[in-house]
């Protein structure tokens, strides 16, 4: 075949519809999502062989607890190796904060100050201080604090006896003061909705109503949020499914996350009521399945860091028969969307924005089911795929299949 008929064909080929042809545009991706291990490599397990495994799932902070600062550096020495960053804890963190910083602050591994997990609104104004003072010496690095869900009792966040302001929720009112006593780079808080009863599993009915509140408090704050997967199972806690951790990490994005966590990497070790088992290491250093769970999920996040990495949330809002508790229902389209139909059991839905880029995100609600989606575009609408791929909308059927806890993406120039 001579070249004018080689390139007649591959002009055939580029002009037909549905082909190849769409493959060649991709989204720039500019860094990595952070992806922390909340209870990562044990002191113990200290090695280059468990850093590289812990990079090889897709995490890229760690944290855990050490016994003293030397511990920290040995292992931001052997983390530094394998592109792993920390987030440490150690008792002098807190005994001789300004020394401690000072040794730590300049390691190229190191990512950042843990300093406290699910704190009462009493422990405020003591954090704040603290934090002040890590801050005096290094404004680089993030102090880390984790903040409580919002199920549970008034006393998990305030004082027995607080008397909540009429017409505000209490859960909110203790993000808010922390924003106001504590100052952090960004909010970090936990929420695993995913339980069982009697064999049958069900989402909390306050999962996306705590969403929706840190969302809200990272707008008005101006400062980015991280949100969790549960990655260990406990109690009424069930080793999670494939589908239940892409609903919870989707969700946490569609809604603007900025980071992302797993509780828990390895297996804790504690003797106690919570039973826990079936994190990606278990207690013998051995992976489970829910390692190559993980790993598959980070892996689809990290293609789509282009449409996640530096975005800003224009609004969320839900689809479906039901809305989960405090939502609102969405009330119109973004203008390149025709047309938007989901199945009864509902998805969230979320606009994104960068730059002169929108993305539509669309997630499937039921974590069990497949959704039914069906959707019409303008000719400005792109589809993107799994790997980062931009493909015309319109080359794909107006009904789709969305899987278990899985979405769809879409993406048009402002």
């Amino acid at each position: 075949m001579n070249n004018m008929y080689k390139r007649l064909l591959m002009l055939l080929i580029m002009a037909a519809p549905g082909l190849g042809v769409f493959a060649q545009e991709k989204l720039a991706v500019n860094g990595e999502i952070p992806v922390l291990a909340w209870v990562g490599i044990p002191e113990k397990e200290t090695t280059i062989e468990r850093f590289k495994e812990l990079k090889e799932s897709g995490i890229n902070i760690n944290y855990s607890y050490y016994s003293n600062v030397e511990a920290v550096e040995k292992a931001l020495d052997i983390a530094g190796k394998t592109g792993v960053k920390l987030m440490p804890y150690c008792p002098e963190l807190q005994s001789e904060p300004e020394k401690t910083v000072k040794r730590l602050m300049k390691h190229p591994a190191f990512y950042g100050y843990h300093l406290r997990d699910e704190p009462h609104a009493r422990d405020f104004p003591e954090l704040g201080d603290w934090m002040k003072r890590i801050q005096a010496i290094d404004k680089q690095h993030p102090c880390y604090i984790n903040l409580f869900p919002n199920y549970g009792k008034p006393e998990r966040f305030f004082e027995k006896g607080y008397i909540l302001p009429p017409g505000k929720d209490i859960y909110e009112e203790y993000v808010n003061a922390f924003l106001k006593d504590v100052p952090v780079s960004f909010i970090s808080f936990d929420h695993y909705p995913v339980i069982e009863n009697d064999g049958i599993r069900t989402l909390r009915p306050e999962w996306y109503k705590n969403l929706e509140i840190i969302a809200a408090a990272s707008k008005k704050s101006g400062l980015p949020f991280w949100a969790f997967a549960r990655s260990v199972a406990y109690g009424r806690s069930p080793v999670s499914t494939l589908a239940e951790i892409r609903l919870q990490l989707y969700s946490n994005l569609a809604y603007g996350a900025q980071g992302l966590q797993y509780f828990t990497y390895w297996t804790p070790d504690i003797n106690s009521r919570w039973d826990f088992h079936h994190a990606p290491i278990d207690l013998e250093g051995r992976r489970t399945a829910m390692y190559d769970r993980i790993s598959e999920v980070n892996r689809i996040i990290q293609h789509l860091a282009g449409v996640f990495l530096d975005a800003r949330l224009v609004w969320a809002a839900h689809t479906g028969k039901r809305i989960p508790q405090g939502t609102r229902r969405i009330a119109r389209l973004p203008d390149p969307v025709k047309m938007l139909e989901t199945s009864d059991s509902g998805a969230v839905v979320s606009l994104l924005e960068k730059g002169n880029r929108q993305f539509f995100v669309i997630v499937n609600r039921d974590f069990q089911n497949t959704m039914k989606l069906t959707i019409v575009t303008d000719e400005s609408v792109k589809k993107i795929l799994k790997d980062g791929t931009l493909v015309p909308a319109n080359a794909y059927a107006r009904s789709l299949e969305v899987d278990p806890g899985d979405m769809a993406l879409y993406t048009w120039e402002k």
